[in-house]
Parts: C-alpha cells; sequence; structure tokens
C-alpha cells in the first residue's frame, strides 16, 4: 500500500516536474535540434540574393550538424520566401515567432524587409542576426536585438567615392531603388560628397523589383556624369548600364554589395567589363584565406549546385559566427543567453574575418574592399 502510494506520488511529481519543464523550454530549443528562421527573396527579381544567402548558411550548417551540432543539438533552418516584398517579410516573421516558435531570426536580406521585420522581432525579443543589409536604420538607433557582421552602405559608398575621386572621376550621379535600401545608400553618397564640399551631379530612381529604367536613363544621360554610383538590385543595375551605354554614356558604374555581384556579371556579360562593386566579404575565389578554404570545401560537399559568390560566401560566414555564439552561450542557451554571449565576444577571428560585438556595439565589421568585373563575368580584387 505504501509503495503503491509513494509510486504514485513520483509520477505525479515527475509528471509536474515534465510539465514545469515544458512550460518554461525556451522557444526552438529542442533536446536534439535548434530550429531558427530566416524570412528571403527565394522568388522574384531578387531571388539569387535570398538563395545563396541560404545556401551558403546551409552548407555550414549541414557541415556542424554532420558533426554532431552544437552541444549535442542539430540546426533546423526554416526559410519562407517574402519575394523581397515588405509586407511578406513582416508576415513571415509573425509565422516564424509565434508558429514555428524559432529561437531567433538570421539571414535576411534586404533594407526594406529587415526594416519591416524589426517592430516584430524587437516586441518579441528575438535575436535577429546577420541581415544582408548594410543599412544605418538596422545599426542607428541602437536596437539590442540586431547583430550586424557586415559594414554600413555608409562605409561602402565612402570607399565608392573616394576610389572615384581618386581617379579623378568628380561628376557623381546616383541611380538608386526607390526605397530604405536605395535611400540608405544615397544618403551615405551625400555624405561622402559634403563631406569634400562636393554635391552630386544628378540622381534618378527605379522602383524596387522593377526594371523599368527608361527615366532614369533619360535624365542621367543628360546630365553626363563621368560616375555613377548604383544602390539597387541586380536585374534593374543591369538593365541600366546596358540602356546607358546603348545611350552612348561613357561613365563609370559603380554598386554596393547587395546589388548581389555573382548575378549583376551573368547578366551583363562582356558588357560589365569595368564595373567596380565595393564588397563586404572576403574574396572567395581563390582560397587564400581559411574561411574561404572552409566555406569552399563545405559548399563542394553540401551544396554542390550552388555557385561561389559573395553572398553564400556571407551566408556561411554569419552562419559560422552565429553558432561560435551558441556555443557561448552553453548547453541551455536562451535567447537572452545567446545575446550575452555575443556581446562578450569582442574580437573573433572567423578565418582571416574578423567580427567583433559588444553591450554597446553590435556593428563592429568595417571590412569593405572593391572588386571589378572583367570580361566573361570574372572578377579581379
Amino acid at each position: 500500500m505504501n509503495s503503491r502510494f509513494w509510486n504514485r506520488v513520483a509520477h505525479v511529481c515527475t509528471g509536474i516536474a515534465a510539465t514545469i519543464a515544458l512550460a518554461y523550454a525556451e522557444p526552438g530549443v529542442l533536446e536534439d535540434k535548434i530550429v531558427i528562421g530566416q524570412s528571403a527573396a527565394l522568388s522574384g527579381p531578387a531571388k539569387f540574393l535570398g538563395s545563396e544567402m541560404r545556401e551558403g548558411a546551409m552548407a555550414y550548417f549541414s557541415m556542424l550538424n554532420a558533426n554532431g551540432g552544437v552541444h549535442g543539438r542539430k540546426i533546423e533552418l526554416i526559410t519562407l520566401d517574402d519575394s523581397y516584398e515588405p509586407d511578406r517579410a513582416a508576415a513571415n516573421t509573425r509565422k516564424l515567432i509565434d508558429q514555428n516558435k524559432v529561437f531567433a531570426l538570421f539571414g535576411y536580406v534586404g533594407t526594406p524587409t529587415s526594416l519591416a521585420a524589426m517592430p516584430v522581432f524587437t516586441e518579441a525579443k528575438v535575436p535577429f542576426f546577420a541581415p544582408f543589409t548594410g543599412a544605418e536604420a538596422l545599426r542607428q538607433p541602437f536596437n539590442r536585438h540586431v547583430f550586424n557582421i557586415r559594414a554600413s552602405y555608409s562605409e561602402e559608398t565612402e570607399k565608392l567615392v573616394r576610389h572615384a575621386l581618386g581617379l579623378n572621376l568628380s561628376k557623381i550621379a546616383v541611380f538608386y531603388q526607390n526605397d530604405a535600401y536605395g535611400k540608405a545608400g544615397l544618403e551615405g553618397v551625400q555624405q561622402a560628397l559634403e563631406r569634400r564640399g562636393l554635391a552630386m551631379t544628378a540622381v534618378a530612381t527605379v522602383e524596387r523589383n522593377s526594371t523599368n529604367v527608361a527615366d532614369a536613363v533619360k535624365k542621367l544621360a543628360a546630365a553626363k556624369p563621368d560616375t555613377v554610383i548604383m544602390i539597387s538590385a541586380y536585374k534593374s543595375c543591369a538593365t541600366f548600364i546596358k540602356e546607358m551605354q546603348a545611350q552612348g554614356s561613357t561613365a563609370h558604374f559603380y554598386n554596393v554589395s547587395f546589388v548581389g555581384s555573382r548575378p549583376l556579371a551573368d547578366e551583363l556579360g562582356d558588357e560589365g567589363a569595368g564595373v567596380v562593386i565595393s564588397q563586404v566579404m572576403p574574396f572567395p575565389f581563390e582560397a587564400v584565406k581559411p574561411i574561404v578554404r572552409e566555406y569552399r570545401a563545405a559548399m563542394q560537399r553540401f551544396e554542390p549546385k550552388a555557385p561561389i559568390s559573395f553572398t553564400s560566401l556571407e551566408g556561411f560566414v554569419a552562419a559560422k559566427v552565429f553558432v561560435e555564439g551558441l556555443r557561448r552561450a552553453g548547453p541551455q542557451p536562451t535567447r537572452e543567453s545567446l545575446m550575452q554571449a555575443f556581446e562578450k565576444m569582442e574580437e573573433y577571428d572567423a578565418g582571416g574575418f574578423k567580427v567583433g560585438f559588444s553591450a554597446g556595439n553590435h556593428s563592429r565589421s568595417k571590412f569593405v574592399d572593391l572588386t571589378v568585373l572583367q570580361r566573361g563575368g570574372r572578377f579581379r580584387n
């Protein structure tokens, strides 16, 4: 009788303990895996950006999972397509947090989409790691939930302006996407020129997910700039360059990293020779740095059909840094412990590419390089 009684008590207590544990379990942290979420363009004119960002991340996560994961848990990445549209990104974010119960958000692609997600993840207090954007709005004002691993558009445009002026190309025009991304880049160019007492020669726009550049070409061709800095995605930029060249323009064309270097090169072919692109990741086509060697080996094994590119390298680096944060957060991670782990990661060397955060600065990478397109879609740095 007493034995049966105490067995029942033990059974009830065990059940209560299990219920309490489930009630307080961190979303997305399961016994055998950690689930994270991503909203990115997998369709539409910007689809290669989202696809390549995901492919690079999956190469690292697959490599990690094949070796037992982190603290015994594998990483599962749920990616929802937003077609590079802000409303869809906001809806995806709510779904990832409320329905999929993800632990963190990872690798969003684009400024307008990331900004649309910001009120959602901020209210839910979910870490938002490594968005594929250099917009200042994801840096200032400081948001504790946002962690950036890439340099800002202001730093990229400063480098582009400095390069153009170093070649005595001072008539600088801007072709930008008419949204938060394009305006962030436009502001960066304006500030870089104002620091030197200069003004833009002309400005023209294109709508997001559009290649209707006729008005922009007419306006900028008439202004006859010697340099056009472009803040848009690869489809519209390629169309703009081709139509400017058809109008007889001899301008030098510059792009920021978000353009999507590989698809831009594919779109332009030989017509892209001489186009300059700022990059916030190491050169992926030569296995000089340890991170590039690791990336190329993982891509060959786990994503063999995916192209080698700056964008997929960024996804790979983002995944590696994220996992390092998870390791430091310990075997029972919470969203808070993960953010604290990142904030103590003041200088982490991912293999020739350094990333750092602190309690008051989640955007410490300043790496910006320049590449030039060659005939046949090749790159030179």
